[in-house]
């Protein structure tokens, strides 16, 4: 019989009630993992574990704030693997219509909730790996997503220092291209949504967008591979070629 990679391991998920991070704590627990939802949003924690198999740990916590955050993984003690997938908030448009205060929004809303959940949780992380969920933008020439791409391209830039200098835990990060998760629902009508995917799907070699699914098998990769670490893996469809 085989032995589920993740068997009788604790993760923790932040950002894990909806789309990519939701998709990432189903994927750890089927694995074997005992996992720890994170989000702000009470609700829509419970919302989650509804969702996730029996034995999934809820946390209504805020990534940014320090203390409660010490104040949650001092409640579950040591576990083996973090994974942050934190959208945020990030300007949008040409350089030139950016001020300071937009560009200071973006990193509020995506660099610094990854670094707080992570800073957080090393006194409980002895061992095993942390996975961050970043953004194809950092290494696209997008134009419009400048502000984008120097968020999660900061993010990028730390993977290889901080895996040698917080071996033997390993970091790695997940580079999602265009992915079809329940952002898009709000932010365009349904006809609207449909075009762009199409037109995505016709830009890049896989011809289709990636699901939540897509991301989370390459995060269990990240966590259950004990020899991958320093890595940024892009799940993208080969978006990143064209």
């Amino acid at each position: 019989m085989n032995t589920l990679p993740l068997a009788g391991q604790k993760a923790w998920v932040y950002g894990g009630t909806s789309g990519i991070g939701l998709a990432c704590a189903r994927a750890l627990a089927e694995a074997g993992a005992t996992v720890i939802v994170a989000g702000r949003s009470a609700e829509r924690v419970a919302e989650a574990l509804r969702q996730l198999p029996a034995g999934t740990v809820g946390e209504s916590v805020d990534a940014g704030d320090e203390a409660a955050l010490r104040a949650a993984y001092a409640r579950h003690g040591a576990f083996r693997h973090l994974v942050v997938s934190i959208g945020g908030t990030s300007a949008v448009g040409p350089y030139r219509s950016l001020d300071e205060p937009a560009l200071r929004k973006t990193f509020e809303g995506k660099f610094w909730p990854f670094q707080r959940t992570t800073m957080a949780a090393l006194p409980h992380l002895a061992d095993g790996s942390i996975t961050w969920v970043t953004g194809a933008a950092a290494r696209a020439a997008i134009p419009g997503m400048a502000a984008m791409a120097a968020g999660n391209g900061a993010l990028h830039a730390m993977v290889g220092p901080l895996a040698r200098e917080l071996a033997p835990v390993r970091v790695n990060a997940v580079s999602p291209g265009f992915i079809d998760t329940p952002y898009w629902d709000r932010a365009l009508p349904d006809d609207a949504r449909q075009r762009t995917y199409q037109a995505m799907a016709e830009i890049v070699p896989v011809r289709r967008v990636g699901t939540p699914e897509d991301i989370a098998a390459a995060v269990l990769l990240c966590a259950s591979n004990s020899f991958i670490t320093g890595a940024v893996l892009d799940v993208d469809g080969g978006r990143r070629l064209v």
